[in-house]
C-alpha cells in the first residue's frame, strides 16, 4: 500500500489545494471526461477543496451513461432469443431502454449473466456449447483491447458459439463534438485510462484545434489535484497545450501493441451517444474478416429505432455538462439508485450516482 499511500497524502493534497486556489483568479470551468475521475473527486471529498471560482463538470466519460437507449433495446432483443446467453458487466444490466432493462428480461426468463471480463464470457461459451454466448462490449479505448484479444482467441480456437455485440466508443470524436459548439470550457482534465492506450500525443489536436488547455490526470487524490493545478496554470496563461500529469502510466504514444490488436479486429463506424446523437467514426465495429464473431451479423435485429420513453430524465444533459444532477427534477425523488430512470444513476461512475451517494442532494 506504500505506493498508493503517497498519492493519498493529506498534507500534500492540502498543499495542492492551496496552490490551486492561488492559481484561480477568475471564474474557470473545467470538464473531466472519465467516470473514475467523477467518482474519486466525490469519494475523496475533493470538491470541498476547490476554490469558489472553479467549477468542475463531468463530461461523457462513463461508458454505461453514454450507451444509447436504442442500443439497450438491441441487447434486450438478443436476450429474448431462447438460444442466446447474454454476458455483460453488472452496471449495464440495470440501464433502462425503451423496452425495459436486461434485468427485467432476466426476470422474465432470459439468460443474462454478469461477467468481469470478456475472457469470462469465453469460458461461459465453453461451458454452454449448445448456446450462443453474446458478450455485450461497452467502454472506451481502455477496455477494447481485452475484447479484441477475446475475439482473436475465439478465432484461434474456432469457437462458433461466441460473438460480441460491440457498443464500444472512442474518445477523440466526442471531444470534437463537445468543443465544436458553445462549450464555455476553460480546460479539459483528460482521462488517464484512455491515455495509457492512445498516449499523450493523441490529445494534441484538441489543444491545437480548439485552443483549450488539456492535462492528462491520474486517479488518486494527489494525481487529480496536481492535474487541476497544472490545468489552472495553463488557463491562467491562456496556453493551449497537452500536459501529461500521469507519466507513471502514460507514454507519448501509449500502448501501440494493444491498439494494433484493436485495429486488427475493429474498424471505425458512426455511433449513437446518449444526449449527443450520432457522432461520426466514434464507434467500433468488428471487421469483415471476423464477421463470425459479430453479434449484429449473427442475429436478426430489428432496424427500427423506437423512441425512448418520456421520463423527463436529463442524463443526456448531465453527461454533456449542460446541467448538474441536482438540476433534474427527478433527482433524489423519483430517480434514485434503487429506482433509476437513467444510466447516470445506475452506473457507479455516473454523475448522478456520485452526487446521490456522497450527499449532494
Amino acid at each position: 500500500m506504500k505506493h498508493v499511500d503517497e498519492y493519498r497524502d493529506r498534507k500534500l493534497v492540502k498543499s495542492l489545494a492551496f496552490r490551486l486556489t492561488g492559481q484561480v483568479k477568475r471564474p474557470l470551468r473545467f470538464m473531466e471526461v472519465c467516470g473514475t475521475h467523477t467518482m474519486n473527486i466525490f469519494r475523496f471529498g475533493l470538491r470541498s477543496l476547490f476554490p469558489a471560482d472553479l467549477e468542475v463538470v463531468s463530461g461523457p466519460g462513463c461508458p454505461v451513461c453514454v450507451t444509447d437507449s436504442a442500443d439497450i433495446d438491441v441487447c434486450i432483443a438478443a436476450a429474448e432469443n431462447e438460444n442466446v446467453v447474454i454476458a455483460t458487466f453488472g452496471d449495464l444490466v440495470r440501464v433502462p431502454g425503451s423496452r425495459g432493462s436486461l434485468a427485467e428480461s432476466r426476470a422474465r426468463g432470459a439468460r443474462v449473466e454478469i461477467v468481469y471480463s470478456p475472457i469470462d464470457a469465453l469460458e461461459l461459451a465453453r461451458a454452454h456449447k449448445d448456446k450462443l454466448v453474446v458478450f455485450v462490449g461497452i467502454g472506451f479505448e481502455t477496455t477494447v483491447p481485452t475484447v479484441a484479444a477475446a475475439v482473436a482467441q475465439a478465432a484461434r480456437l474456432r469457437m462458433d458459439n461466441f460473438c460480441v455485440l460491440s457498443l464500444h466508443k472512442v474518445m477523440p470524436p466526442v471531444f470534437a463534438r463537445l468543443l465544436a459548439g458553445n462549450h464555455q470550457l476553460d480546460g479539459l482534465l483528460c482521462p488517464g485510462h484512455v491515455a495509457t492506450i492512445v498516449g499523450r500525443r493523441a490529445f494534441e489536436p484538441l489543444a491545437l484545434d480548439y485552443g483549450l488547455p488539456c492535462v492528462i490526470g491520474g486517479f488518486e487524490p494527489v494525481d487529480i489535484m496536481q492535474a487541476l493545478v497544472q490545468l489552472a496554470e495553463l488557463a491562467a496563461r491562456r496556453e493551449a497545450k497537452v500536459v501529461n500529469a500521469y507519466p507513471r502510466a502514460v507514454a507519448e504514444d501509449g500502448n501501440s501493441s494493444a491498439w494494433r490488436l484493436v485495429t486488427d479486429i475493429f474498424q471505425p463506424v458512426d455511433a449513437q451517444w446518449r444526449g449527443l446523437g450520432t457522432i461520426k467514426s466514434s464507434g467500433l465495429a468488428i471487421r469483415d474478416v471476423y464477421a463470425a464473431f459479430d453479434a449484429r451479423r449473427r442475429l436478426d435485429f430489428e432496424t427500427e429505432t423506437p423512441a425512448p420513453p418520456s421520463t423527463g430524465c436529463r442524463c443526456g444533459d448531465v453527461i454533456c455538462g449542460r446541467c448538474r444532477p441536482v438540476d433534474c427534477g427527478h433527482f433524489g425523488g423519483s430517480c434514485t439508485p434503487g429506482h433509476p430512470l437513467g444510466p447516470c444513476m445506475v452506473s457507479s461512475e455516473g454523475s448522478c450516482a456520485a452526487f446521490y451517494r456522497y450527499g449532494e442532494h
